[in-house]
């Protein structure tokens, strides 16, 4: 058997080799003998069933497994003929030549290989940088915003006009073309004025009513409502004012700050300013994180770290790539990409420069994630999953499955592996 290896580049080779037909006769003939020790044949006992009855019976499959066995064995010499171990190995390999002969079979085998990535140094592209402060000013609206949130709402006891900020308890009734319209109507609705919540301009016309107090409102429906019959329609509110009410004002002292901090029996004011303070500056951290300083870093190291590609992953980038592309393609465009492979080939081609970046930067994050011993388990994707699904009102353990039934996982706990990595290099460059 001829065996002939080469390494193409850092993360791809090609093995190829002769495979005399001597081999595949002497594979099928030790495989057929092994089939023969366990074999159940009628007329024969047990483990002395005849050589040839196995291969006339098991033909086929035992040609199968001859070759198989054949492959196999240049798979491994080729691998040590270049040094490769099996650990090193990315993927499956590819058999892109399997010819036939009578007296042979010409393969090709393509492997693709973890490649070695000189990170150098990698902190020098994260720029330093100084970390947000902030003032005084913003903690203290915070807390006036959360004093806000927990002030009660009561009815006022003078008449008064409305204004902006109030709560309106409304009776009202809609017209179009003097015609009431379904869903149009409610009675001692609350609606706070200035929310915006009510169509443009419904809000502003009942500013300065008073109670008891009936006024028309003339308001347009957007041109993309929901509501076709409605779209972009004039119609007219019979709204009387039934209610007015108004927020207490609540005093910021230490009795807010135990009601905000429950777990702090000694909490007082100052205790929540310091406690909003590193709330606030952990929220401008992760947002200057997010939207600036990881993709810049992430930027700069695909751009600066060079090391080959093994080319079989870059293609499954390509496909899901052209997944994506297809379900937003008509049936005429999917049929025309089916029967013209040269426009295929083309389409693919605008995807390849992207994946190559992705599959490169998805190479540098484990390569410095192993560097800097950082990990993320399934159990602390789990309590990621459960909290994000808590504070949106999910069930835990359905968001969790559901994400795990996708296949989602890995790609989640890729994702905050890279977290990590990124805010190890970014933390150290912060004064």
């Amino acid at each position: 058997m001829e065996i002939k290896s080469n390494k193409i580049d850092g993360a791809n080779a090609i093995i190829e080799a002769v495979i005399n037909k001597e081999v595949i006769d002497s594979n099928i003939n030790k495989i057929a003998k092994e089939y023969a020790k366990s074999a159940n044949v009628q007329g024969f006992r047990k483990g002395k069933v005849p050589v040839a009855v196995i291969k006339k019976q098991h033909g086929d499959k035992l040609v199968q497994d001859a070759e198989t066995e054949a492959l196999r064995e240049v798979l491994s010499k080729g691998l040590e003929q270049m040094g490769i171990s099996n650990e090193s190995l990315v993927g499956e390999p590819n058999i892109s030549k399997f010819d036939k002969s009578d007296d042979k079979i010409e393969v090709a085998v393509k492997v693709a290989m973890r490649p070695e990535i000189d990170l150098g140094d990698y902190t020098s592209h994260a720029k330093e940088f100084v970390k947000p402060e902030v003032t005084d000013a913003e903690v203290m609206t915070k807390i006036k915003e959360l004093a806000e949130s927990q002030a009660p709402v009561v009815d006022i006891k003078r008449n008064r006009k409305l204004k902006k900020g109030d709560t309106a308890v409304l009776d009202f009734e809609g017209f179009l073309d003097g015609k009431n319209f379904e869903g149009g109507a409610a009675s001692n609705f609350e609606l706070v004025i200035g929310s915006a919540q009510f169509i443009d301009g419904f809000e502003d016309q009942l500013i300065g009513v008073k109670r008891d107090e009936e006024a028309e409102v003339n308001v347009t429906f957007p041109e993309d409502y929901q509501g076709k019959e409605l779209a972009g329609k004039d119609v007219v509110f019979k709204v009387k004012v039934v209610g007015i009410k108004e927020k207490q004002k609540v005093e910021i002292d230490d009795e807010l700050a135990k009601k905000f901090l429950p777990d702090n029996k000694e909490a007082n004011v100052d205790t929540l300013k310091e406690k909003i303070k590193a709330q606030l500056e952990n929220e401008v951290m992760t947002k200057l994180y997010a939207e600036e300083l990881k993709p810049a870093l992430m930027e700069a190291l695909v751009e600066s770290i060079s090391f080959d590609l093994p080319e079989f992953v870059v293609e499954q980038e390509i496909d899901l790539a052209l997944n994506k592309k297809a379900q937003s393609m008509s049936e005429d465009e999917i049929k025309e990409l089916r029967e013209n492979e040269k426009k295929l080939i083309e389409l693919r081609d605008t995807f390849r420069a992207d994946a190559a970046q992705s599959v490169k930067a998805t190479f540098i994050i484990d390569a410095l994630a192993n560097k800097l011993a950082l990990k993320v388990d399934e159990q602390e994707v789990m309590q990621t999953i459960y909290m994000e699904a808590m504070q949106t009102g999910q069930d835990p353990q359905k968001s969790y499955e559901h994400y795990k039934n996708a296949g989602y996982i890995p790609a989640i706990q890729m994702s905050m592996v890279e977290d990590k990595v990124l805010s190890r290099i970014l933390d150290s460059k912060m004064k």
